[in-house]
C-alpha cells in the first residue's frame, strides 16, 4: 500500500439536530411516506409522527431499526442516536489502527491483485488513501502541489494543473465525476464535498458540445476514461466501483475501492509494458 494521506482538516460541526430532523431527512431522501417507514418498521403511523415532530422520544432500538430500513450510513446512524439521547454505537478509527488490520489486508490485496492495471482507494472526500504502482506513473506532469498529501482525486482529476489537459474526453468525464458528487452530497449533506463541488465547478469547462458519443462509449452502461500518456497514445479505461459492503466501522464503510480496466487492446498491452519496467 502506498502511504495514506493524512486526513483531511474537519469543517467546524453545525448545530446538532433533532433526531425527528435525521428521521424526516433520511426517510424524504428515501422517497418513503410515513405510512410506507412505519409499514417497513412495523410500527403505527401515528407512533412515527409523533417520533418525526418531537412528541416522543423513540428507544434505541427504535433508532437503529428506522436507520436500518432506512439504509443509513454509520456516520448518519451516530449522529442519528446522539440526536436520541444515546451513545454512537460505530466506531471510526484510522485505517492504521491494529483492529483494522483484516480491513487495511483486503484493501492491499485488492489493489495488488488488480495489476498490471490501476486501482486505488479513496475516504468518503476523495482523499487518496492508498493506490497499486501502477497509478503513480499515470500522474506524471501534474503539478507537484497536487500531489503533496492528502491527495484529492477529484481536484487532480480537473484541475488545469493536473490531468485536465491530458484527459482526452475532458467534458464527459468531467461531467460523470461531478455528477456522482452531486449524489454523494444529495445522500449525506455533507459541507465539505458541497465545497468540494463548488471548487471543482469553478475550474475553467471543457468547450466539447455536451453530450458528444466518444468512440467504445456504452451509452448508459459505462463511459470511458481516455487519457493522453507521455507518448502522445491514449489510454483508455473503464472503471469500477467497490465497497466494504459489511462494514461496522465508520472509516471502512466510507472507504471506496476504485478499479480501472483496458477498455481496449492497445491499452492493455502498454499497461503490461509498463508494469514490467515500474518497480
Amino acid at each position: 500500500m502506498h502511504p495514506a494521506a493524512h486526513a483531511a482538516p474537519q469543517t467546524p460541526r453545525a448545530a446538532p439536530q433533532p433526531f425527528g430532523v435525521h428521521l424526516r431527512h433520511w426517510r424524504q431522501h428515501r422517497r418513503l411516506s410515513q405510512q410506507g417507514l412505519a409499514d417497513e418498521a412495523a410500527i403505527s403511523t401515528r407512533h412515527l409522527s409523533f417520533v418525526e415532530t418531537g412528541r416522543s422520544l423513540p428507544s434505541r432500538e427504535m433508532v437503529l431499526r428506522l436507520a436500518d430500513r432506512l439504509q443509513v450510513p454509520l456516520r448518519e446512524r451516530n449522529a442519528m442516536l446522539v440526536a436520541a439521547g444515546y451513545a454512537p454505537m460505530y466506531r471510526e478509527r484510522p485505517l492504521d489502527d491494529p483492529a483494522l488490520a483484516p480491513a487495511r489486508q483486503a484493501v492491499d490485496l485488492i489493489l495488488r491483485a488488480h495489476e498490471p492495471y490501476p486501482a486505488l482507494a479513496v475516504d468518503r472526500h476523495w482523499n487518496l488513501v492508498a493506490s497499486n504502482r501502477m497509478l503513480p506513473p499515470l500522474l506524471a506532469g501534474a503539478d507537484p502541489a497536487l500531489l503533496q498529501a492528502p491527495v484529492n482525486v477529484l481536484r487532480l482529476s480537473l484541475h488545469p494543473q493536473g490531468l485536465a489537459t491530458r484527459i482526452v474526453n475532458l467534458a464527459q468525464w468531467r461531467e460523470h465525476l461531478l455528477e456522482r458528487l452531486k449524489q454523494q452530497i444529495q445522500a449525506t449533506g455533507d459541507g465539505q464535498l458541497a465545497a468540494l463541488l463548488a471548487e471543482l465547478q469553478g475550474y475553467a469547462a471543457p468547450g466539447e458540445p455536451h453530450g458528444t458519443r466518444l468512440p467504445g462509449e456504452h451509452l448508459g452502461v459505462a463511459l470511458p476514461l481516455q487519457l493522453r500518456a507521455a507518448d502522445g497514445s491514449v489510454l483508455s479505461f473503464i472503471s469500477t466501483t467497490t465497497v466494504f459492503g459489511t462494514a461496522v466501522d465508520v472509516t471502512v464503510q466510507e472507504l471506496t475501492l476504485e478499479t480501472f480496466f483496458p477498455a481496449d487492446t492497445a491499452t492493455s498491452q502498454a499497461l503490461q509494458q509498463l508494469a514490467a519496467t515500474t518497480g
